[in-house]
């Protein structure tokens, strides 16, 4: 779907790593064409600044490389960079990869829990689309969740292989939405990185300005959300904290636990409460999308032998 240079930082197997077609994408989802213009360097693009823009050019690649006939998210809900969310998924598989030729594993055999799948539903789909696993997303926004459910209805190939499910508690990562002797291969989660709405606000800001916006401006769509996709008391560092307190408490009923840190810096302390409950193995894997960088935690409650036996059961 794409001819250039590769963008570095994104994984092998990523279906956006050189530049978008944007012929072929507007072939297949016609609306985008009133989007695309010249850039600063005579090629097609879209103004990323521009919420409608960036929202068409979403449905065009998960229409054109998944096979996803219907998306869309409600005003004032987080616009997912697709290149960004797919690298997770990509990275999820290489960490659930096993055997001599580290096969990656495909199929509905594989489960997995999407921590806070938000309205745009975008793990779930592009997941399932791409490996074929099954998912249950949590969240904490009851309308948030209406509109992921009704996504997933809409797009009948992946519509068996998706469950949603609502979160009651802002406080609970699993309590309450993992039944009982549920089972799950990985978790992963996209927290909310700011410990306030300013805080939310101001980053909100800088990213406009860094797209050529003015950082007086309104935040735009694009770069928007509703506050539990954005801030909570603590940010980053308080949630991920409270995630592995709770993720000890069913060690057996996932075996890896991963959500992104976006801060570098909270590392350390993060790694110290891994060490508080006893994790019996921890990666931290290093994501880039153009200059933004980021990274996943993800650990587990069971030994080598443990996790041959889990994969040998599953």
């Amino acid at each position: 779907m794409s001819s250039g240079p590769i963008k570095e930082g994104l994984h092998p197997r990523n279906r956006f790593r050189t530049r978008y077609d944007f012929p072929q994408l507007i072939a297949h989802s016609p609306a985008l064409a009133a989007f695309v213009v010249p850039n600063a360097h005579g090629d097609d693009s879209i103004n990323y600044a521009d919420p409608q823009a960036v929202k068409a050019l979403n449905q065009a690649l998960l229409k054109h490389s998944y096979g996803l006939q219907t998306w869309d998210i409600p005003p004032g809900y987080l616009c997912p960079p697709i290149p960004g969310r797919s690298d997770y998924l990509h990275h999820l598989a290489d960490l659930l990869a096993t055997g001599e030729e580290a096969a990656i594993p495909r199929g509905p055999s594989v489960t997995v829990l999407d921590i806070g799948t938000g309205a745009n539903c975008i793990y779930p789909l592009i997941g399932t689309s791409e490996y074929g696993w099954r998912f249950i997303g949590t969240e904490l926004d009851p309308a948030a969740l209406r509109w992921a459910r009704k996504l997933v209805a809409a797009n009948p190939t992946v519509a068996d292989m998706i469950r949603c499910r609502l979160q009651s508690s802002a406080l609970e990562c699993f309590k309450d939405v993992i039944k009982p002797g549920e089972v799950f291969d990985v978790s992963m989660c996209n927290p909310p990185f700011h410990a306030s709405a300013e805080e939310a606000a101001a980053g909100t800001r800088r990213k406009l300005h860094n797209l050529g916006g003015s950082k007086t401006r309104s935040p735009v769509l694009n770069f928007s959300g509703k506050s539990s996709e954005l801030w909570c008391d603590g940010g980053e560092l308080a949630f991920v904290r409270r995630m592995i307190v709770q993720s000890a408490r069913l060690p057996h009923q996932c075996l890896w636990f991963t959500t992104l840190i976006s801060k570098s810096a909270h590392l350390p302390r993060l790694q110290q409460a891994l060490r508080e409950v006893n994790v019996a193995d921890v990666k931290t894997i290093e994501m880039a999308q153009g200059q933004k960088q980021s990274r996943i935690l993800a650990w587990t409650f069971m030994s080598p032998d443990g996790q041959r036996a889990w994969h040998q059961r599953r």
